[in-house]
Parts: C-alpha cells; structure tokens; sequence
C-alpha cells in the first residue's frame, strides 16, 4: 500500500491553515475531505468557527487525536507543526503544495511520521 493510499484510510484528520475563505485550498481541502466521509477537525488559531463547526486554535486543543495532519500552511509553520505531530504521536502528515520544505520533510523523517507531499484535493478526486 502506498503512502497516499495507508493515509487515505485513515478516518480522522486534522487540517491545519483552514479558511473561512471558500476560495482558498485551507476551505476547500477541510470541506472535500468532510464530503468525503471523513472525521475533520478545522485548526487555526485566528479562527473560532467555520459553517458554524468550531475550529480549533492547535493540535493539542483537538478533543481527539488525528490519524492525519494536513498542513495547509507556509512552510515555516510546518517546520512547528511537524514537532507538535510528534510530541502528540500522530504518526502520519499530508503536507500540501507550498506548505512543505526540506526542513520540514527532515524534521519529519526524525520523529519518524510518514509524509506526502502533493494535493490531497487531486488524489480525491482521483478516487471518485
């Protein structure tokens, strides 16, 4: 199985940069993966809702832990969050286009949380 598709089955997931702006991927990435069936959790600290759902200010503030972090964030913020995912052993991190760097994949590897990097909207819609 690969990484794509072990993550994929994965229920609960976490979107870290959500928006309340419909137009941009922090929405529409949290929305699809609702469609999709998924458990989401909505994470930004400047955030308290979203279509009326709560949104959480960090990982750690989740009321469950996520099987999943997708991070739709500037790479510096994926840099603290993949130490975050860590220390709360979420094992599995989706960071979308943009929202990765070298640091972040290296950070990754070390704390041993297994990564892709791509579009989670794409790989979807691959699957409809």
């Amino acid at each position: 199985m690969s990484a794509k598709d072990d993550m994929l089955a994965k229920k609960v997931w976490a979107v870290v940069g959500v928006s309340a702006d419909k137009a941009k991927f922090g929405y529409r990435v949290w929305e699809r993966l609702k469609k999709a069936g998924y458990t989401v959790y909505a994470v930004n600290p400047n955030l308290d809702e979203i279509d009326g759902e709560r949104v959480y200010p960090s990982l750690i503030k989740l009321p469950e832990k996520p099987d999943v972090v997708n991070c739709v964030v500037p790479p510096a913020v994926t840099e603290q969050v993949i130490p975050v995912c860590a220390g709360e052993g979420i094992r599995f991190a989706w960071m979308q286009p943009g929202s990765d760097s070298r640091r972040a994949v290296q950070l990754a590897r070390e704390n041993g949380i297994q990564i892709v990097q791509g579009c989670v909207l794409a790989e979807l819609r691959k699957r409809v």
